[in-house]
């Protein structure tokens, strides 16, 4: 039973590893959030674990160092509370226990019976959480597999020997989402711990060997449970300095539709007073050829500015005084949504812009609406979220 749960949970690394593969293969956009409360984004975790012990007992033995020899393992469980403070920091502090082995040799080569070297032990740890997931591809509450390293220190107790031992442990916790409220743990973990933590205070073979050697060492696979408390999400907050940009671009947009509109208008006036008839009418219908545009904002089809339709109504004077057709043309930009709705929506602000010339007087027979979907055709990309007005 023991090697077959940890025989499962090295396959899940496996398909951990293959899934990030797929997954990281298309970026994720990333997003900033609001700091949360102390309340929220709290969690409890509740595993099932299979620890293999190395004790400081069987230094000089050169016993096997499988962590499936049955005098090494035991199973175990584990519990934890935690706390996010953001997607990529968070703390938990966690309880470990209570089966263990104390790893020793009757003779030389020859570890003793895992009948007679059982104890039992807890560990206590403080932990720091880093999702790496978050930290990397930016937040995603959907996201299905978070990769989460962390470290910690505690202590631990060995309530057989009646010791007690100080140590540092280090590991990777993998979760993948069943909703929003649980996921599915497989959390992976090595601890370093004082020389009593295996109930044994004596000395062993090799007593002033250093380094890993002369400490407890514990290597744990857990598999289990999250349930997440209260509040489970961070707060989206909007990109700031991209809404400057946008509405920065606008403004510049309509700052120079503005200024053509009135260089045109000005050129017209010109010609009507000084050049002869035939003249004034080639240039009239050179101006009126000319598009007007009327902006959006992203994913809307409610026009973001009324200046835009001032210059409209130059070009709807023309069209009435000449009983001319006149094309609206809609816009959405390509990068934003399926191409599916950009076709609506191009046709929805073509649409509301012609219920505006209907209101300046022009008769709807005289309106042709087409929808042109999403094009990325000007640059920067908010210029695309338009409609345009053109005397036919």
């Amino acid at each position: 039973m023991k090697k077959l749960l940890m025989g499962l949970a090295f396959a899940g690394i496996s398909v951990a590893s293959m899934a990030q593969n797929t997954e990281t293969a298309v970026p994720e956009m990333k997003y900033s959030v609001a700091t949360n409360s102390f309340w929220s984004n709290w969690f409890v975790q509740a595993n099932v674990v299979g620890t293999a012990f190395y004790s400081n007992q069987e230094r000089g033995w050169d016993l096997d160092k499988s962590p499936f020899k049955g005098f090494r393992n035991n199973l175990g469980f584990s519990v934890a509370l935690g706390k996010w403070f953001t997607p990529g920091l968070g703390l938990r502090t966690k309880f470990n226990g209570v089966w263990g082995r104390t790893v020793m040799a009757e003779k030389e080569g020859v570890a003793v019976d895992k009948e007679d070297n059982g104890n039992k032990y807890w560990t206590l740890s403080e932990q720091a959480l880093f999702n790496l997931s978050n930290m990397l591809y930016g937040y995603n509450e959907k996201r299905v597999w978070n990769f989460i390293p962390y470290i910690g220190a505690g202590v631990g107790r060995n309530m057989s020997g009646n010791t007690y031992a100080m140590g540092l442990n280090g590991g990777i916790l993998n979760t993948f989402r069943l909703s929003d409220r649980f996921a599915v743990n497989l959390d992976v973990n090595y601890g370093v711990w004082e020389t009593s933590m295996d109930g044994v205070n004596n000395g062993a073979k090799g007593e002033n060997k250093k380094g890993l050697a002369s400490r407890d060492q514990m290597f744990n696979v857990e598999v289990g449970l999250t349930y997440n408390i209260g509040k489970t999400r961070f707060s989206k907050t909007p990109d700031v300095e991209a809404l400057k940009a946008l509405s920065q671009s606008q403004i510049d947009a309509l700052n120079a539709q503005l200024a053509d509109s009135q260089a045109e208008n000005a050129k017209l006036k010109d010609m009507l007073a000084n050049q002869k008839p035939t003249e004034v009418t080639k240039v009239v219908k050179e101006i009126a050829a000319a598009p007007v545009s009327v902006f959006f904002n992203i994913g809307k089809s409610k026009i973001a500015s009324r200046k835009d339709l001032q210059n409209v109504k130059d070009l709807v004077e023309l069209a009435k005084d000449n009983n001319s057709k006149i094309v609206v043309t809609g816009y959405a930009d390509s990068r934003t949504g399926s191409a599916a709705f950009n076709q609506k929506l191009s046709k929805k602000r073509a649409e509301t812009v012609a219920d505006e010339l209907v209101k300046m007087g022009v008769n709807r027979d005289n309106i042709e609406i087409v929808a042109a979907g999403g094009v990325n055709t000007l640059s920067p990309i908010s210029y695309n979220r338009r409609a345009t007005v053109v005397v036919k």
